[in-house]
């Protein structure tokens, strides 16, 4: 029989029918929140995958183009400088100590009793002034003793002279026999020698006297006094009575490394006398400029240095004994030489280079050779020109292609000054 709807199928009585399809059947609580658990994962992976990929993309934006702007897109400011051009003069640079042209410790040469100090502590003194007097009564009454003796032997020998003309008379007359008349000349001989000795008595004598004044050697500057006014002194005296040291001109021992004297040889060689600079600690003080005197005859096996010897005016008594100077020897002078502020020079892995800014302010890197760094100024021997502006400040912002404005906030574009003769100048050590 039909049956509208759905057929139902006959059932036995007892029997349950047929569950319903899976499709139509409820879905658990517990399968809901596994499903919501799975998209809210997805969800995050999605997220963070998104993060990634927008970080990635920064990332390479940046390393594609890196430096081309500073903040918000702008230019980046930097310091500029020229390429300047000026003769360029290189210096050997080493420690050196102030030593006195001439040092002398005055000493009594006689023994005696110091009467006067007529010298002041730190005074300049000249050769032959008088700096202290010992009693010289002991020798004077010695010459006068001296001179006594000379006349009484002289007396002597004119009596002996006249004797002997008279027996070469009676000689002559067969009157004296010549052994009397040799015996005679010999006294004449005898006294004339004992004049002569008298003669050297009375030069000693006033040698000694003399010494009781003593004197000044040299011009110089006194020291410390060493013995007072009243006190004894002796010949053989260690201390002596002051030291006196020349310091006009005074002389400026210094070293160098041993590899620089053959360029120094060069130079005194073509008879050029070398100018030193006597610079103080502070590398920018000139104290004196001088001559370079002497170059020692050998090399010190332990250090590897070189040792030489400047001596200078010392007009202004700038330079003092014992005092330690950098000496600065002038070897040469680069005639129109490129030059730049030292600070444009950087080094890579590749060595030195520069900062070149073209005409679109735009920089590119431009590798130099450095020949010599000094004083700030850089003297470069290839890789730039005259004329171009390089970067001096602000170089850590900068890669190549980078867009830069020049700062006005900072010292106008610098570039390399001269300096005049005996100028100030630093301690820097040459390349």
């Amino acid at each position: 029989m039909e049956i509208s709807g759905r057929q139902r199928l006959p059932t036995s009585p007892g029997t349950l029918p047929n569950p319903p399809a899976a499709a139509n059947a409820p879905i658990p609580k517990r399968g809901w929140g596994a499903l919501v658990g799975l998209i809210l994962v997805l969800l995050v992976i999605g997220s963070g995958a998104l993060w990634v990929k927008q970080r990635r993309a920064a990332a390479v934006g940046s390393s594609a183009s890196p430096g081309q702007r500073g903040p918000g897109g702008s230019p980046i400011p930097v310091v500029a400088g020229t390429v300047g051009q000026k003769d360029v003069p290189i210096y050997l640079d080493g420690l050196g100590t102030v030593q006195a042209f001439n040092t002398v410790t005055v000493r009594a040469r006689v023994d005696g009793q110091v009467e006067k100090i007529a010298f002041v502590e730190g005074q300049d003194v000249h050769a032959g002034e008088l700096l202290a007097q010992i009693d010289a009564a002991p020798f004077q009454a010695q010459l006068d003793q001296s001179v006594a003796k000379k006349a009484q032997d002289q007396a002597q020998l004119t009596v002996a002279r006249l004797t002997l003309q008279r027996n070469a008379t009676l000689l002559a007359d067969k009157i004296l026999s010549q052994q009397d008349y040799d015996t005679q000349k010999a006294t004449v001989e005898q006294f004339a020698a004992a004049v002569q000795a008298d003669e050297a008595a009375i030069d000693n004598a006033r040698v000694q006297l003399g010494y009781t004044k003593i004197t000044s050697p040299l011009d110089g500057r006194t020291g410390v006094r060493i013995v007072d006014q009243g006190n004894i002194v002796h010949a053989n005296d260690a201390t002596g009575l002051v030291v006196i040291a020349q310091l006009r001109p005074i002389s400026v021992l210094f070293t160098l490394p041993e590899q620089n004297l053959g360029q120094i040889q060069e130079q005194l060689s073509a008879s050029h006398q070398l100018a030193v600079l006597a610079v103080d600690r502070d590398n920018r003080t000139t104290l004196d400029e001088g001559k370079l005197a002497v170059i020692d005859n050998q090399i010190d096996t332990s250090t590897g240095t070189i040792r030489l010897k400047a001596t200078f005016p010392n007009e202004q008594f700038h330079l003092w004994p014992g005092q330690f100077v950098n000496a600065r020897l002038l070897v040469t002078t680069r005639k129109a030489g490129t030059v730049v502020p030292a600070s444009v020079v950087q080094r890579g892995p590749d060595g030195s280079y520069a900062f070149v800014i073209k005409e679109d302010l735009s920089v590119e890197t431009r590798p130099v050779h450095v020949a010599h760094i000094d004083q700030g100024e850089a003297l470069i021997d290839s890789g730039l020109r005259l004329g171009e502006q390089v970067v001096v400040d602000g170089q850590y912002k900068l890669q190549p292609g980078a867009h830069v404005m020049i700062s006005t906030g900072n010292p106008p574009a610098r570039t390399a000054q001269s300096h005049e003769p005996g100028a100030s100048r630093g301690g820097a050590a040459p390349n």
